[in-house]
């Protein structure tokens, strides 16, 4: 079964639905969250099968991806810039700050 910490449906669905009004991005959020606790690891994938496994578009899903890069909710890493992207899915409420500054540092930001 997969758990999803209560600030995600109690703080952040209001926060990327509502004020930011992108709410393909908290679908992508979640699913990649799920996917990322199933598969006990980052998610690598590309943006159509992304789109097809949350139903939107494939620009939909770019633009989620990119939007949760910037809101640092979503780190990405390709080990060739044609690879597919991986994505490990972060949860800054939980981390101290000297924790999210390594992962920027460590070659998992976009």
């Amino acid at each position: 079964m997969i758990h999803l910490d209560e600030y995600i449906t109690s703080v952040l669905m209001r926060d990327l639905a509502g004020h930011d009004r992108k709410p393909a991005s908290y679908l992508v959020y979640v699913w990649l969250a799920a996917e990322q606790q199933r598969r006990d690891g980052p998610v690598e994938i590309s943006y159509q099968r992304l789109a097809e496994a949350v139903g939107i578009s494939k620009s939909a899903a770019q633009s989620a991806v990119a939007w949760l890069g910037r809101r640092r909710l979503v780190a990405s890493a390709k080990p060739r810039p044609t690879a597919t992207p991986r994505y490990t899915v972060l949860a800054p409420w939980r981390r101290p700050r000297a924790a999210i500054e390594a992962a920027r540092y460590n070659d998992c930001w976009p």
